[in-house]
């Protein structure tokens, strides 16, 4: 209405004007009455144009960004290496900037200042995630890793922070990781002199660890071995496909077509894993239909999850969905990120022979010569966990984490980010900015010595598991079994690599973050006692 109004005022007063004119310029000719009309409808415009700017002035602006093409926008120029190629388009245009993805804005947050803003200062506003058709496929979206915050995302994470994963319940499962890994060690002896593919081996140990605690008192012996290899191909193609760019992503009219056929493969690895838990739930209520209870002190995850469904007094309730969720969220996403966290880990210290002689000499001192490494020692350890936050700053497990979506629009860094946008928090280019690490591309695990940078995510300068109500939910178990496997790798043997062959710790970009040719080393037993091996 103001607009209106001040637009009928100006229309009044120039009208009257232009009278005044016509009556004072009987004598002037064609040329000056239309420079005189153009001169009125300029003012008219810039009249207008300054009332508007007037009203937009101090509204939040859309991010800068490269150009993009008509439909596609930036999708044909996006590199392979997510994380590197996004971390250059930050030093040209910012912390913050926008992506045209096809249907979908893609926003890139690269600084330690804008990361707070999204994980903490504005943290239920990004609380939700934009999943991918990809991911929907392997949980429906009842996980904690993909589910929208609310009452049933809340109900998972208390069940898996408070009851699975509390540092009293991976106490009492101590046991079963310590048998995998004393089985690594013996297996890794027997390959002594020979090359050892370390990722693979410690994807497999890692996997036992964590099926051992989901349903070891389930499947046992032989069963168990097999059922470890299987799981292993599944988990290796799941994460493959969900790293990849999916054109049902960014244009959801051409979902239904599958033009890369990413759905079509992710709904067969997914068939297959949804066999796997279904074969195990089935054993596991057969065994409680035999007893005739489902009392008594849990064997594993599984049994507690399902008296935990059985109960009726919960305002959101369990369902099998959710258990069968639950499941898999660990299996997929506790082996593959753990693994290549030792793996890079042992990489990087080989790549140091300093480091290696002082992180052995640490265990020396700690565990000595003639014992073999226990949990307990892991805390008396402070090289040890240095190297493993050193190496989690190069290489952070998730370098994008896993991406945010806001549920209304907001500001950012003092740009409009729009509701339900795709946004990219680049942990990876935070721990290398120059400006807060010094050397940030050398491994120097010296750096955290006496520092005050730990794992809760509340230091935006370093979190390599997140930050805010979204952060991992098995740090506790990231650490121990980490430490624990790069403790006893250490102590139990020297590394090197092949002859004719150089160590490389480039990267290769996915939803997990791995090495591009996997890390293949040669141990050498160092312990005194062969019965320590056994």
């Amino acid at each position: 209405m103001t607009l209106i109004s001040s637009s009928l005022r100006f229309d009044y007063a120039y009208s009257n004007i232009w009278s005044w004119l016509s009556k004072n310029t009987n004598g002037m000719d064609d040329f000056s009455r239309l420079f005189f009309t153009l001169v009125g409808v300029f003012a008219i415009f810039w009249y207008t144009w300054m009332y508007i700017k007037s009203k937009n002035k101090g509204k939040p602006t859309s991010p800068p960004g490269p150009r993009g093409l008509p439909l596609v926008g930036n999708l044909p120029f996006l590199q392979p290496d997510l994380h590197s190629y996004f971390a250059e388009l930050a030093r040209t245009y910012g912390p913050v900037v926008k992506l045209q993805l096809g249907c979908k804005i893609g926003i890139l947050v690269t600084s330690p200042s804008t990361a707070r803003e999204v994980l903490r200062d504005q943290d239920i506003v990004f609380a939700n995630r934009d999943v991918p058709a990809a991911a929907l496929l392997v949980t429906g979206g009842r996980d904690i890793a993909w589910n929208l915050y609310g009452p049933e995302w809340r109900m998972l994470r208390k069940i898996c922070v408070l009851k699975m994963l509390s540092n009293a319940t991976l106490d009492k499962v101590y046991s079963l990781r310590r048998r995998e890994v004393r089985e690594t060690v013996g297996y890794i002896h027997s390959k002594t002199g020979s090359p050892v593919d370390v990722g693979e081996q410690m994807f497999l140990t890692i996997l036992n660890v964590i099926t051992s605690m989901l349903w070891g008192g389930t499947v046992e012996g032989d069963a168990r071995a097999s059922l470890g290899a299987e799981l292993r191909h599944v988990i290796s193609e799941v994460t493959e496909i969900l790293g990849l760019p999916n054109i049902s992503d960014f244009f959801p009219l051409l979902a239904p077509l599958d033009l890369q056929g990413l759905i079509k493969r992710m709904g067969k690895s997914v068939e297959k894993l949804n066999g796997i838990v279904n074969k195990i739930i089935d054993q596991r209520l057969k065994v409680e239909r035999e007893s005739g209870s489902t009392t008594g002190e849990f064997k594993d995850f599984l049994q507690f999850l399902l008296q935990l469904k059985d109960e009726e007094d919960s305002k959101t309730p369990m369902t099998m969905d959710h258990i069968k969720a639950l499941l898999l969220d660990m299996i997929v996403g506790g082996s593959d990120t753990s693994s290549n966290s030792i793996e890079f880990t042992l990489a990087e210290v080989m790549n140091k022979p300093e480091v290696m002689r002082k992180a052995q000499q640490e265990l020396d001192e700690v565990v000595g010569n003639e014992n073999i490494v226990e949990e307990t020692h892991v805390h008396k350890l402070p090289y040890l966990l240095a190297i493993m936050k050193e190496s989690l700053r190069l290489h952070p497990v998730l370098p994008l984490l896993v991406p945010h979506s806001p549920s209304e629009d907001c500001t950012v860094g003092g740009y409009a980010i729009p509701k339900g946008c795709r946004v990219f928090v680049n942990a990876w280019a935070i721990h290398r900015d120059p400006s807060v690490w010094e050397n940030p591309l050398e491994f120097n695990p010296d750096r955290f010595l006496n520092s005050q940078w730990d794992f809760s995510g509340s230091d935006f300068n370093y979190f390599p598991f997140g930050s805010g109500r979204r952060i991992c939910a098995g740090i506790g178990m990231a650490e121990r079994m980490v430490l624990y496997s790069i403790a006893t790798l250490l102590h139990s043997f020297d590394w090197k690599v092949p002859e004719g062959k150089e160590l490389d710790t480039t990267e290769k970009f996915g939803i997990v973050l791995k090495l591009k040719n996997p890390l293949t080393a040669i141990p050498t037993p160092r312990l005194s006692n062969p019965a320590l091996y056994e």
